[in-house]
């Protein structure tokens, strides 16, 4: 790891704690990310929370703990965790959006195998709910509880979570609803589908994480498949070799069609999609960059081509982290950055509204995207997906 990125990543760390955690209602042992900065009352009260966002400042929070893994960071995700389930109200599963309660599976999980951190105890009831909602007619989630759109915001993440929990036969179940009914003529990942009597209505849109979530599926339904068959993830194998495949084609496709010809992620996210806003669409490229950067530590194989799309995923991240450091605001000596990549962040007010409001659809932009936690967050996520890749890339076959 660099030390330089390593830095970088701690920097972000320590922008979002200090702007933006605060614990919930003053309850002791509890943090939530204050979904803006400069925030309102309300905000400040957690009028508006968006658990998905919270789900998001856990994986960061592993990512640091991953590079580091100091009591203090492990404290902070136990609190965050415990300050999610208060103000959900609820146990964790009570949420409509399948999309969200995988996210924060996801997240789990990945605190769970932090070497000190032991069991999370709200895990296995949130994990199931999420396998009993697989529609037994499309073989797929919906978006939301009783809804029939289906999307890969809700199933790529799915196809992870099932992967990396032994559920192999899911995890294909839901690749193969995905491919090839949502991949265009441009080998970009679209939105979902809704059903309609005539059938299904494809959502065409365009969005930076579709791609990524669908990359971290292919990537661990291939490492899945390969430890079933006992076969070294490096080795030169015709197993799992139809999802390293889609992987060269899909990495390739984002350089193509979604990034500037230097590599920085963000062209092309106003084509029917979002991604350079706030809202929830201040994640989108973040997300996009967390899976590139596991393209590049987990890709099975080792021959020629998997060799190209792992040094091409990196330098996507690589060239667009160095884009966003350039581009930062800095205040009280800590990085704020853009929610474009390719330009100057800018300042916000006290005011400006964008989390402050219900984040609709893809994203919602009234104001200043910087003053969004998604957008802080995305910008965190890419400073540790760097972190992650630079220097010697750690081979973690596994």
């Amino acid at each position: 790891m660099d030390e330089l990125w390593d830095h970088r990543a701690d920097l972000a760390e320590q922008a979002v704690f200090e702007r933006h955690a605060s614990r919930l209602w003053g309850i002791p042992k509890t943090t939530l990310g204050v979904i803006a900065w400069p925030p309102s009352t309300r905000d400040k009260f957690f009028y508006h929370w968006h658990y998905w966002w919270q789900a998001h400042f856990i994986d960061c929070q592993v990512d640091a703990a991953t590079r580091r893994d100091t009591g203090l960071r492990l404290r902070a995700i136990r609190r965050t965790i415990r300050g999610m389930r208060i103000r959900n109200r609820r146990p964790l599963p009570y949420n409509d959006f399948y999309d969200d309660r995988t996210w924060l599976a996801l997240a789990m999980h990945r605190a769970q195998d932090l070497p000190k951190y032991g069991t999370v105890r709200y895990l296995p009831g949130l994990e199931a709910s999420i396998i009993e909602g697989v529609d037994p007619l499309t073989g797929a989630l919906p978006w939301k509880v009783d809804e029939n759109f289906f999307n890969v915001p809700t199933n790529g993440p799915a196809a992870i979570l099932a992967a990396r929990t032994g559920r192999t036969d899911l995890a294909a179940q839901l690749v193969e609803w995905i491919y090839p009914r949502l991949i265009n003529t441009e080998g970009l990942v679209m939105d979902g589908v809704r059903l309609r009597v005539h059938g299904e209505d494809p959502v065409t849109q365009i969005h930076t994480y579709n791609q990524g979530v669908v990359l971290g599926a292919l990537v661990e339904l291939a490492r899945a498949q390969r430890r079933e068959a006992g076969i070294p993830q490096r080795a030169v194998s015709e197993v799992g070799t139809e999802q390293i495949t889609r992987v060269h084609q899909l990495v390739q496709a984002v350089a193509s069609n979604l990034a500037s010809p230097e590599g920085v992620i963000g062209l092309g996210t106003g084509r029917g999609g979002s991604g350079n806003g706030g809202g929830d669409g201040g994640l989108f490229k973040g997300i996009l960059a967390r899976y590139l950067a596991l393209v590049v530590t987990d890709l099975p194989s080792d021959d020629r081509m998997s060799r190209a799309t792992r040094q091409l995923a990196k330098r996507l991240v690589m060239q667009s982290a160095d884009s966003v450091w350039h581009h930062r605001l800095e205040v009280d000596g800590l990085p704020l950055f853009g929610s474009s990549w390719m330009d100057d962040a800018a300042l916000p007010q006290s005011g400006n509204r964008i989390g402050s409001t219900i984040a609709t659809g893809a994203g919602a932009d009234l104001g200043v995207p910087e003053r969004d936690l998604s957008v802080q967050l995305s910008g965190w996520m890419l400073m540790e997906a760097a972190a992650k890749i630079s220097g010697d890339t750690p081979d973690t076959t596994r």
